[in-house]
């Protein structure tokens, strides 16, 4: 199984607030509640499930109308 996920645009080192978005999961029946999660919470989860964390490029540039 596999959980994609990406960092936040507006989220800065240091700030207390859920750093990761969840783009999406293969291979399993895992399902997230949260639109936000923080890089502990995401190792807690490939622990218990056998999942691989796969970490997203961002293009750096920030662009886009959404608010992530």
């Amino acid at each position: 199984m596999k959980v994609f996920v990406r960092e936040r645009r507006r989220s800065d080192p240091g700030e207390k607030k859920p750093r990761y978005r969840v783009v999406g999961i293969a291979g399993a029946d895992l399902k997230i509640h949260a639109k936000r999660v923080r890089r502990c919470e995401l190792d807690e989860i490939a622990e218990h499930t056998g999942a691989e964390i796969v970490y997203l490029a961002r293009d750096g540039k920030g662009e886009g109308k959404g608010r992530d």
